[in-house]
């Protein structure tokens, strides 16, 4: 029997629990797996992913899980009911140890007859940092120790990491912030029970009977004192119907702009929780937007689909601006396809961390992250990926597409970033393709010509023409109009020379 039935466990975690111990939502550094429970490193962990010191959501500890070789070892052997009690029990003594007060979220999972995994469910804590005995066995012991999670790793913090640790946790991320200007009421219970529906969620079941302050809270989408609750921001970004009264630049503006006259341009803007704006413009770019062909190869006898902007590309960089934008600045995102290009802006830029060589390189390994609730909650719902791996996947649907790779524009101060998507080669216009060809003869032009002034029909000569063609004749004509070639009187005839 499911010990919540018994009414022992009254929280379930939010995620659903297959996903959790394959990888496939929640990265393997934040998941540390205990084949039986040892107290001390398991409330040492408890402890730095409480510090989160890299703010990337904290973490989850499994007891009844084995690893090996950084493998978890499926399906879980799991550990005994009776064992589950004495655990529980334990795991409440041992975290009033850790300073400040703290408390994560713990559910057995019954993975087998009489067989159970306790998930414990630490995110970043408000009260960061905290610390933790280091020695939970000796009585009377008194040293309490910072530590943080490393990789795979729960290191005690060395003086530098202690420093470093003050200072993330001196501002809590904007996501995680309650909004004091909205009430819990703001809240849609129905959007936060279909997030747990989708997702798979045991929470979903326990839901149906539980009120809209008490799923909020399960969800932690709550701050504050009982008396003076607060939705946090993450929650009216993501599960409200009112989130244009607190944030009323935070939607998806999508321009395409067949003609650089502003011709027949078409708009659409996208609104409502942010999970479902990212949904609509993807859909609506993909079935608007983007164009396949088929072409053929002289070296080679089999064709290939192309496309002019490959979907993996645009739905990781979409994604990622969703993900990393600031909801503080007024300034909405936007998509502009024009017909040689695709452009995505976002507000600000990549952070400090990020370094211009690493742009230039296209190294792009962020480390501070604006909004980690709002990562967490994407990736359940599989619409980001894990940690720094966008960019990288970008690149390789650009590069398996033979597009080109993408510029990055950002003022000096970083108050923007705009991710420039060229055209397949194959899609550019062909009034593009014919502008080039006139730079290209304009400058063979140029290369040709002698000091001295001379005839076009001796220009097409020099060209390596037969006569003079009506593209020559053409493009001479727009020269002298512009400037780049002047003409010179040679009595009835005209010559032509360098400006």
């Amino acid at each position: 029997m499911d010990l919540r039935e018994q009414g022992e466990v009254p929280i379930a975690i939010p995620i659903n629990f297959k996903e959790l111990v394959s990888g496939s939502v929640v990265e393997s550094s934040r998941i540390e797996a205990k084949e039986d429970f040892n107290p001390e490193r398991v409330v040492h962990t408890i402890c730095a992913f409480a510090n989160d010191i890299d703010n990337i959501g904290g973490g989850y500890v499994l007891i009844g899980v084995a690893e090996k070789n950084s493998l978890l070892q499926l399906p879980p052997k799991g550990i005994s009911r009776e064992q589950v009690d004495s655990v529980l029990k334990r795991l409440s003594q041992l975290c009033r140890g850790i300073e400040p007060h703290y408390e994560p979220i713990v559910e057995p999972k019954q993975v087998a007859e009489n067989r159970y995994v306790i998930v414990i469910w630490c995110p970043g804590g408000q009260g960061r940092p905290y610390k933790a005995y280091k020695n939970v066995y000796k009585k009377g012991s008194t040293e309490r120790l910072y530590y943080i999670r490393k990789m795979a790793s729960t290191p005690v913090a060395t003086s530098e990491e202690e420093r470093e640790l003050y200072y993330v946790s001196s501002t809590i991320p904007f996501d995680d912030q309650a909004n004091l200007a909205a009430f819990p009421s703001d809240l849609s219970l129905a959007l936060m029970r279909d997030h747990l529906k989708e997702i798979g969620s045991s929470l979903y079941e326990q839901s149906e009977h539980a009120t809209l302050e008490e799923l909020a809270d399960d969800l932690q989408l709550l701050s504050g004192p009982p008396e003076s609750l607060r939705p946090r921001n993450v929650g009216i970004l993501m599960f409200s119907d009112h989130i244009h009264t607190y944030f009323r630049y935070a939607r998806i503006e999508v321009v395409d702009l067949p003609d650089p006259t502003g011709q027949n341009m078409v708009e659409k803007t996208f609104t409502g929780p942010i999970q479902r704006q990212l949904r609509d413009a993807l859909t609506y770019i993909k079935n608007y937007m983007l164009e396949s062909k088929i072409v053929k190869f002289a070296d080679r006898a089999e064709s290939q689909t192309v496309f002019n902007y490959p979907y993996a590309a645009v739905e990781e960089i979409l994604s990622n601006a969703v993900y990393h934008r600031s909801y503080k600045v007024s300034e909405p995102i936007t998509v502009r396809k024009t017909p040689d290009a695709l452009e995505i802006t976002s507000y600000p830029g990549f952070d400090r961390s990020i370094k211009d060589s690493d742009i230039q390189s296209r190294n792009i390994r962020g480390r501070i992250y604006r909004n980690r609730r709002i990562g967490d909650f994407l990736k359940e719902l599989h619409l980001i990926e894990g940690r720094n791996t966008g960019f990288p996947t970008t690149f390789r649907a650009l590069a398996d597409n033979g597009s080109p790779m993408p510029d990055f524009q950002m003022d000096e101060n970083r108050n923007y970033l705009s991710v420039i998507l060229h055209v397949h080669p194959a899609f550019q216009p062909q009034e593009s393709r014919r502008d080039a060809g006139r730079r290209e003869l304009e400058q063979r032009i140029l290369d040709a010509l002698p000091e001295r002034p001379v005839l076009i029909s001796e220009l097409a000569r020099l060209l390596g023409y037969k006569g003079i063609t009506k593209r020559l004749r053409i493009t001479v004509d727009a020269m002298l109009s512009e400037g780049t070639l002047r003409s010179v009187r040679d009595g009835a005839r005209n010559r032509i020379a360098r400006p």
